[in-house]
């Protein structure tokens, strides 16, 4: 085996990402939503029905950028304004049939997508690429933090 320079791994992340980010752009056009939209419509999916502030949260954004991407969303026919059943001040951020079904169309094509790259790798390369995919990540994360702290 021969040794690959680190940057040239760096390299081949970086144009992974960079795909990743064209397909997610085009995908997200095509429904006429912005990543930030998919986020919060990912978070309903997989949680439920949710209040603004916890949508805010989860997303780790202030509430009025919330309501602008609700307020989209409802435009759109994506989601749903519900009054919350145990709290009258509050409301719930729900997926219409319309944002449930892209919801469910996203999540096949992300199993599809994922069956496919990985289709080459064995179940032993799978299990070794999703463990250094988790060094890595954790590594950045790390390196971001340490870099935020020291501003």
């Amino acid at each position: 085996m021969t040794n690959t320079p680190t940057t040239a791994i760096l390299d081949q992340v970086l144009a992974l990402v960079t795909l990743f980010s064209s397909d997610m752009e085009r995908s997200d056009r095509e429904l006429g939503l912005s990543p930030s939209r998919t986020h919060l419509l990912w978070l309903l999916q997989l949680n439920g029905p949710q209040t603004q502030r916890q949508l805010a949260e989860s997303m780790t954004v202030s509430p009025r950028n919330i309501t602008g991407l609700v307020d989209a969303l409802v435009g759109t026919g994506f989601v749903t304004r519900e009054p919350h059943p145990d709290d009258r001040r509050a409301v719930l951020v729900t997926l219409t049939t319309h944002g449930h079904d892209t919801m469910t169309r996203m999540e096949a094509d992300h199993e599809q997508l994922a069956d496919d790259l990985l289709r080459d790798l064995s179940p032993d390369r799978r299990e070794r690429f999703s463990a250094d995919v988790a060094t890595v990540t954790a590594t950045l994360a790390q390196l971001i933090a340490e870099h935020e702290a020291s501003q």
